[in-house]
Protein backbone atom coordinates (compact mmCIF):
# COMPACT_ATOMS: atom_id res chain seq x y z
CA UNK A 1 0.00 0.00 0.00
CA UNK A 2 0.87 3.18 -0.65
CA UNK A 3 0.89 6.43 1.22
CA UNK A 4 1.55 9.35 -1.27
CA UNK A 5 1.42 10.50 -4.93
CA UNK A 6 5.38 9.87 -4.80
CA UNK A 7 5.52 5.86 -3.91
CA UNK A 8 3.07 5.58 -6.03
CA UNK A 9 4.65 7.11 -9.14
CA UNK A 10 7.72 4.62 -7.79
CA UNK A 11 5.12 1.68 -7.84
CA UNK A 12 4.18 2.31 -11.46
CA UNK A 13 7.92 2.83 -12.92
CA UNK A 14 8.44 -0.66 -10.90
CA UNK A 15 5.82 -2.39 -12.48
CA UNK A 16 6.49 -1.08 -15.96
CA UNK A 17 10.33 -1.85 -15.06
CA UNK A 18 9.37 -5.04 -14.19
CA UNK A 19 7.76 -6.49 -17.79
CA UNK A 20 11.06 -5.16 -19.47
CA UNK A 21 9.22 -1.94 -20.55
CA UNK A 22 10.82 1.67 -20.36
CA UNK A 23 9.28 4.17 -18.16
CA UNK A 24 10.15 7.84 -18.32
CA UNK A 25 8.87 10.06 -15.91
CA UNK A 26 7.39 13.71 -16.20
CA UNK A 27 7.06 14.28 -19.74
CA UNK A 28 5.75 17.27 -21.49
CA UNK A 29 3.49 17.11 -24.07
CA UNK A 30 1.54 20.26 -25.49
CA UNK A 31 -0.99 22.00 -23.25
CA UNK A 32 -3.77 20.70 -21.21
CA UNK A 33 -7.87 21.41 -22.02
CA UNK A 34 -7.55 24.08 -19.57
CA UNK A 35 -4.78 25.71 -21.41
CA UNK A 36 -1.74 24.91 -18.81
CA UNK A 37 1.30 23.13 -19.87
CA UNK A 38 0.57 18.79 -19.45
CA UNK A 39 2.90 16.60 -17.69
CA UNK A 40 2.35 12.96 -18.33
CA UNK A 41 3.67 11.32 -14.64
CA UNK A 42 4.81 8.01 -16.42
CA UNK A 43 5.08 6.94 -20.32
CA UNK A 44 5.70 3.25 -20.75
CA UNK A 45 7.21 1.98 -23.86
CA UNK A 46 7.58 -1.06 -25.69
CA UNK A 47 11.23 -0.55 -26.28
CA UNK A 48 11.09 -3.17 -29.66
CA UNK A 49 7.87 -2.03 -30.80
CA UNK A 50 7.67 1.75 -29.43
CA UNK A 51 4.12 1.91 -28.63
CA UNK A 52 3.75 3.76 -25.87
CA UNK A 53 1.38 4.28 -22.96
CA UNK A 54 0.89 7.36 -20.90
CA UNK A 55 0.16 7.59 -17.17
CA UNK A 56 -1.30 9.73 -14.58
CA UNK A 57 -0.89 8.75 -10.80
CA UNK A 58 -3.47 9.64 -8.51
CA UNK A 59 -3.20 9.63 -4.66
CA UNK A 60 -5.87 10.65 -2.96
CA UNK A 61 -4.64 9.85 1.12
CA UNK A 62 -6.95 12.58 2.75
CA UNK A 63 -9.54 15.03 1.55
CA UNK A 64 -8.64 17.42 -1.14
CA UNK A 65 -8.73 18.49 -5.28
CA UNK A 66 -7.25 14.97 -6.28
CA UNK A 67 -10.73 13.85 -5.93
CA UNK A 68 -12.35 16.89 -7.58
CA UNK A 69 -9.73 17.06 -10.34
CA UNK A 70 -9.74 13.40 -11.39
CA UNK A 71 -13.05 13.55 -14.03
CA UNK A 72 -11.02 16.30 -15.84
CA UNK A 73 -7.66 14.32 -15.66
CA UNK A 74 -9.94 11.70 -17.83
CA UNK A 75 -10.75 14.24 -19.91
CA UNK A 76 -7.69 15.32 -20.74
CA UNK A 77 -6.10 11.99 -21.08
CA UNK A 78 -8.44 12.30 -24.39
CA UNK A 79 -6.74 15.01 -25.64
CA UNK A 80 -3.38 12.87 -25.82
CA UNK A 81 -1.30 12.18 -28.60
CA UNK A 82 -0.66 8.36 -26.87
CA UNK A 83 -3.44 6.40 -25.22
CA UNK A 84 -3.01 7.05 -21.48
CA UNK A 85 -4.83 5.86 -18.29
CA UNK A 86 -5.24 7.07 -14.91
CA UNK A 87 -4.20 4.78 -12.00
CA UNK A 88 -5.76 5.74 -8.46
CA UNK A 89 -4.24 4.82 -5.03
CA UNK A 90 -5.65 6.05 -1.63
CA UNK A 91 -8.23 4.94 1.07
CA UNK A 92 -10.00 8.77 0.33
CA UNK A 93 -11.77 7.34 -2.90
CA UNK A 94 -14.54 6.39 -2.41
CA UNK A 95 -16.01 3.19 -4.03
CA UNK A 96 -18.71 4.62 -5.98
CA UNK A 97 -16.36 7.47 -7.14
CA UNK A 98 -14.01 4.45 -8.53
CA UNK A 99 -16.94 2.76 -10.04
CA UNK A 100 -17.69 6.04 -11.92
CA UNK A 101 -13.94 6.61 -12.86
CA UNK A 102 -13.08 2.75 -14.22
CA UNK A 103 -16.38 2.89 -16.09
CA UNK A 104 -14.86 5.42 -18.06
CA UNK A 105 -12.24 2.32 -19.57
CA UNK A 106 -9.49 4.95 -18.64
CA UNK A 107 -9.00 4.53 -15.06
CA UNK A 108 -7.53 1.57 -12.72
CA UNK A 109 -6.47 0.80 -9.08
CA UNK A 110 -2.82 0.41 -8.56
CA UNK A 111 -3.18 -3.63 -7.76
CA UNK A 112 -4.78 -4.10 -11.47
CA UNK A 113 -1.73 -2.31 -13.30
CA UNK A 114 0.21 -5.35 -13.66
CA UNK A 115 -2.62 -7.19 -15.46
CA UNK A 116 -3.28 -3.95 -17.99
CA UNK A 117 0.49 -3.34 -18.78
CA UNK A 118 0.68 -7.13 -19.86
CA UNK A 119 -3.22 -7.11 -21.94
CA UNK A 120 -2.05 -3.70 -23.44
CA UNK A 121 1.87 -4.89 -24.12
CA UNK A 122 0.40 -8.11 -25.05
CA UNK A 123 2.72 -9.75 -22.47
CA UNK A 124 2.06 -13.51 -21.15
CA UNK A 125 -0.88 -13.45 -17.59
CA UNK A 126 1.20 -15.49 -15.46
Amino acid sequence: MVSSHNELLAEVCEAIEGLGLLARRKTNVGRTIWGSNRTIDVVATDPDTGERLGIQCRYQGSSGTTYEKTPAQIDDIRAWPIRGIVVLAGEEFAEDFKGFLRATGLAIELDELDVWLKMFFGRDLE
